[in-house]
């Protein structure tokens, strides 16, 4: 474990593995570095994992949550380590967007799994503030058990029995000071200022979705595999399809950070 300090943030690292490539991942919103520790193993070369501002194990400052920030901690964690590879689930995606669509050769290959957003204003905002409520104040126990037992959730429980483990897996490490300070900031913001500059980035990219997905809405790994020169596009039908595959997708994500 280690950290990296930059002006306003300390941000938690944990490393796997050794040796090319050197990957970046960064996690999704309300989760940590822990979010893909059990599928890291698999997959070649160092895996460089760490928790964004506000999450995990990392500083929460009062203010500083928007993607440029996030892309921001995306950069000075790729930087310390040598990373020429990029990986990001939701908000880690958006991150790492934002900041190829201003440096559009700063990684060599990218990964983007349930990209959330473009260059349009979030859509459910009561829904992130919702969990943002259930979390702000609460103890780390109180904060897990808030948020499983909302009946928002519960629906999606009864259609994927799995999905409450893996939510209390994801959960585990949740910052209830930070989390509530990055939900309430970042709702206001969108990824990209314009999804042209995305034109730009001629990386290899492999995206990563799923149909019926509000949140991570399948419509933008479409639009992004038709904009960006040299991606990818695996769309799953559902939550459960996607689930199964899991050995699949990380066998694919394995030979694609090797592939020359």
């Amino acid at each position: 474990m280690a950290e990296v300090v930059t002006e306003d943030v300390t941000l938690h690292v944990e490393v796997d593995g050794e040796g090319e490539p050197v990957t970046v991942l960064a996690h999704g919103l309300t989760n940590s570095c822990r979010e893909l520790a059990q599928l890291t193993p698999l997959v070649p070369g160092t895996k460089v994992r760490f928790c964004f501002r506000g999450h995990g194990h990392s500083s929460s400052p009062e203010r500083g949550y928007r993607f440029a920030d996030f892309a921001r901690d995306v950069e000075a964690v790729a930087d310390a380590y040598g990373a020429n590879i990029a990986c990001g689930t939701s908000l880690g995606a958006g991150a790492i967007a934002n900041l190829v669509a201003r440096e559009p050769d700063r990684f060599r290959k990218l990964v983007f799994l349930l990209p959330t957003g473009l260059d349009l204003p979030f859509q459910y905002k009561d829904r992130m503030l919702r969990t943002a409520a259930l979390v702000d104040g609460k103890t780390l126990e109180e904060a897990i058990e808030a948020i499983v037992a909302d009946p928002q959730r519960a629906g999606s429980y009864l259609d994927y029995p799995w999905l409450q483990d893996f939510d209390r897996a994801m959960l585990e490490n949740v910052n209830p000071v930070g989390v509530p300070r990055a939900i309430r900031e970042v709702v206001e913001d969108w990824p990209l200022a314009d999804r042209e500059d995305m034109r730009k980035v001629t990386a290899p990219t492999l995206l990563i979705c799923r149909e019926g997905d509000v949140i991570h809405p399948a419509a933008v790994g479409r639009i992004l595999a038709e904009i960006m020169p040299n991606a990818e596009l695996l769309l799953f039908d559902d939550g459960m399809q996607m689930y199964e595959a899991i050995p699949q997708i990380v066998e694919r994500v394995a030979r694609f950070l090797t592939d020359s």
